[in-house]
């Protein structure tokens, strides 16, 4: 019987690694219920699961403290989260995070709490999301995907017109195209993913969604294929005025006014 290769390359598997991180999901001891049963996990080389355990750190410290996550996400933060970030002198959130601001914000009678923001790493938040989406893809059909990603982060909101825009035209998409699809995952308040369908090139889109409230969007291009040339998308890059429509919704792009949106 063959050896099992990598989710991630063609080196033989050394050993299993869980999509996502396992940091990821909080503890007994912390949160006082059981989040790291039937957890997902792929076989994996020595470079792709221990050889990224700082990433995996630093992905713990991005996402559990984010404005918009569920309880489970915050306690995680106030607990797992904090005690890493201390144990390390401050590093791990200074690597997570670059120009960081803080200020304290009262959340009720003499209750505060510190909050930080700063500018993410882009770079490699892409790589944390391309690897758990190749190993949802893994998980799911059994074999290594072999082609390029491209993420969206849906949760990182845009100061710039069209990249706002355009997350909003992914976000609206890609909830009709899964609209009655099950999300996966044996502790769905912490991670869960859904998949379109493939289209005919065999591209399909990933949506994971972590601690309820970050979405993530990652489009999966399989090798060898030949994506034609998309008019509209070269009217918006040659920065030409265009519009797009989805049912009743409209997606304005290099407007000079700002876009006008519907209510809801």
């Amino acid at each position: 019987m063959p050896r099992p290769t990598c989710y991630m390359c063609d080196e033989p598997a050394t050993s299993r690694e869980h999509v996502p991180p396992k940091c990821l999901f909080p503890e007994v001891k912390d949160v006082g219920a059981d989040y790291r049963q039937n957890l997902l996990t792929v076989p994996s080389c020595d470079e792709h699961n221990s050889g990224k355990s700082s990433d995996d750190e630093f992905l713990m410290v991005s996402l559990a403290g984010i404005i918009g996550n569920n309880s489970i996400g915050y306690s995680h933060k106030f607990s797992k989260v904090n005690r890493a970030i201390h144990r390390s002198s401050f590093s791990l959130l200074d690597r997570a995070m670059k120009n960081q601001r803080w200020s304290v914000v009262e959340f009720g009678p003499n209750k505060f709490i510190d909050v930080v923001w700063g500018t993410p790493d882009y770079d490699r938040f892409l790589r944390c999301f391309d690897r758990i989406a190749r190993g949802v893809h893994f998980a799911q059909f059994g074999r290594k995907f072999s082609g390029e990603s491209r993420t969206i982060l849906g949760y990182i909101p845009s100061c710039l017109p069209n990249p706002a825009e355009f997350q909003r035209l992914i976000r609206d998409k890609v909830a009709i195209e899964l609209e009655g699809k099950p999300r996966v995952g044996g502790n769905p308040d912490v991670f869960n993913f859904r998949l379109t369908d493939p289209d005919p090139l065999g591209l399909y889109l990933a949506h994971l969604q972590f601690y309820g409230g970050l979405d993530v969007y990652v489009a999966l291009t399989p090798d060898g294929c030949q994506i034609p040339d998309d008019l509209t998308m070269m009217l918006i890059e040659g920065g030409i005025e265009t519009t797009i429509k989805l049912g009743a919704e409209e997606y304005r792009f290099n407007v000079d006014e700002p876009v006008t949106r519907r209510p809801g």
